[in-house]
């Protein structure tokens, strides 16, 4: 684990604990402030501090500094431990559960004498937690599904967690072999994931075996034979397991442990009815092995046209095989920008200049500044004198920098009545509008979001389900009203490319794309660093079998869709 997430978490841990015990609100965001900053710092803040420069670290104030210094230079924080003081250790366990905040779980420890997750399944059964004050069966029922969350998360983690993981043990393992890939769901790209499979061939297969085991990386070695071996590595303790197979059947051995399970099965069932048998080793007619060696000849022999790992979910991907009419699934050589980006404006970390020049080395054509409206005050939100300051920035720069245009985006507020957070007036000065919830997530969430899809400057709608992967189930909403309300309005949905939302999901792109939805592809990136996250989005975007013209980012900017242009 980086000293980045540790030191994040470590002020996560203290915001938890200071609401749990009624402490102020400007000290509790102060430190959610902080841990969101340095968990999306693109640089080792160790090293940042060995050189001095902590306090350069934009939102990071002195306090916040020497905090940083003391657990650098120590391995611990007073603060942390003044803060976690009184508080029983299982009890700070479940203020990870969704849905069940701080406030709540306090009520539940004082008055029903909680202490940890089963006895608070407990009161739930029994129905004393709800009988407790502002409850009710709503909100009950709300932190069971957020409990069901929590037990699923202790056992799987985020693809934005694996991922990286993967790829830095992987990078090492090629020095010494020959074909080395991921599978399983990563490589499927599914948002969460559980143990890793990684797949290699080579000459010596110690040899790839003792440079796995021998990682950085690696915590502890569970097993370490002449093929296979499995270690816990140190980020999220999540175990990652090799298996090192001959190259005459690596690409049985790939599509095999890909799956998915259900998958799989179909496809040994159509092998049965042609007279074959398909396993890791191959595929085989008799005694023959007629088929292994790569996925495509696996696939071919079944007579279906190779099938992209994203599609692997036996949703309709064996049977459009076969006829060969799988769909020409988005790649990253499509994208032409990035629609979702904050600034120095509000809460993001980095000038407008910085992040423009970065994009344009990405060999972006545009790169869409959105940063927060006014109601959004703990992010920064911009007034509309702010605004305007803003976009004559952005003007500048684009008489500036050649090669790249900068967009004058806004993420709006959809308040309470379904009304955006700036006047009609102001939204038209601007390139596009993102309209989202960011507060009142139980409260009239799908009318508020039809309502502000009825305003011809609402473009895009943010994060459509609201959900967070590690905390969040999301807004009470119906998506598929959204969805149909989307497609009768021509609004276009994001997919959420930050690793923590990947929202809209794989099943509900899906169904949008089946109503002629179109998407539009958005980092959310509060850095430079963040933008890399466009490679998750593409990854469910692809799950959900869209095309480049499905999505937004694909256009150039005159070409692109918007409603606005419509009119």
């Amino acid at each position: 684990m980086s000293k980045n997430t540790e030191i994040a978490d470590i002020f996560d841990k203290i915001a938890d604990a200071l609401e749990f015990k009624g402490e102020n609100t400007f000290r509790i965001n102060a430190y959610r402030k902080a841990a969101r900053i340095l968990r999306e710092y693109p640089e080792d803040v160790e090293e940042v501090w060995k050189n001095g420069k902590l306090e350069n670290i934009p939102g990071i104030g002195k306090g916040m500094a020497e905090k940083i210094e003391e657990y650098l230079k120590t391995g611990k924080m007073k603060k942390y431990e003044e803060a976690i003081s009184g508080i029983p250790s299982e009890l700070l366990q479940l203020l990870n559960v969704p849905n069940l905040g701080p406030k709540t779980l306090h009520l539940a420890y004082t008055k029903l004498n909680v202490r940890s997750l089963s006895e608070l399944e407990d009161v739930i059964n029994n129905g004393k937690l709800a009988q407790l004050p502002g409850m009710g069966e709503k909100k009950v029922e709300n932190i069971k599904k957020g409990i069901e969350l929590y037990k699923q998360g202790t056992s799987r983690i985020p693809i934005g967690t694996a991922l990286p993981i993967v790829e830095e043990i992987i990078g090492e393992l090629k020095k010494v072999a020959k074909k080395i890939e991921p599978a399983g769901s990563l490589r499927r790209m599914k948002e969460t994931v559980g143990d890793i499979d990684i797949l290699a061939t080579g000459k010596n297969h110690s040899e790839i075996i003792e440079k796995f085991v021998s990682h950085p990386l690696v915590k502890d070695v569970l097993a370490k034979g002449e093929t296979k071996a499995s270690v816990i590595v140190k980020e999220k303790n999540l175990q990652v397991d090799l298996r090192v197979i001959e190259e005459d059947c690596f690409g049985a051995a790939l599509q095999y442990f890909t799956g998915s399970k259900s998958h799989n099965i179909k496809l040994r069932g159509i092998a049965k009815d042609k007279g074959l048998k398909i396993s890791e080793y191959g595929v085989f007619k008799g005694s023959k092995k007629i088929a292994g060696k790569t996925e495509e000849e696996v696939y071919e022999v079944l007579g279906m046209e190779w099938i992209p790992p994203e599609l692997r979910e036996d949703r309709g991907e064996i049977e459009a095989a076969m006829e060969k009419k799988l769909p020409e699934l988005i790649e990253m050589k499509d994208i032409k920008g990035d629609m979702h980006v904050h600034s120095k404006y509000s809460d993001g970390i980095d000038e407008i200049e910085k992040i423009a020049i970065a994009a344009k080395e990405m060999g972006y054509e545009y790169i869409g500044i959105c940063d927060h409206s006014k109601t959004s005050k703990i992010a920064g939100g911009l007034d509309e004198d702010e605004l305007k300051r803003r976009n004559e920035e952005i003007d500048k720069l684009n008489e500036k920098i050649k090669g790249i245009k900068i967009l004058k985006g806004a993420e709006v507020d959809i308040l309470a009545d379904g009304s955006l957070d700036y006047s009609d007036k102001v939204l038209e000065e601007l390139d596009f509008v993102i309209g989202a919830i960011h507060q009142g997530f139980k409260k009239d969430v799908t009318e508020r979001i039809k309502k502000a899809m009825d305003n011809p400057y609402v473009d895009i709608i943010a994060h459509p389900t609201g959900r967070l992967l590690t905390g969040r189930e999301g807004y009470d909403v119906d998506i598929e009203e959204i969805i149909e309300y989307a497609a009768k309005k021509g609004v276009i949905l994001e997919i959420n490319c930050y690793p923590d939302r990947l929202d809209l999901n794989d099943v509900n792109i899906l169904k949008a794309k089946t109503q002629g939805v179109i998407f539009a592809l958005g980092t959310d990136a509060h850095n430079i660093g963040m933008l890399k996250y466009i490679s998750f989005g593409i990854g469910i975007a692809r799950r959900g079998w869209l095309t480049k013209n499905d999505v937004i980012n694909t256009y150039s900017w005159e070409e692109m869709p918007l409603r606005r242009r419509k009119k």
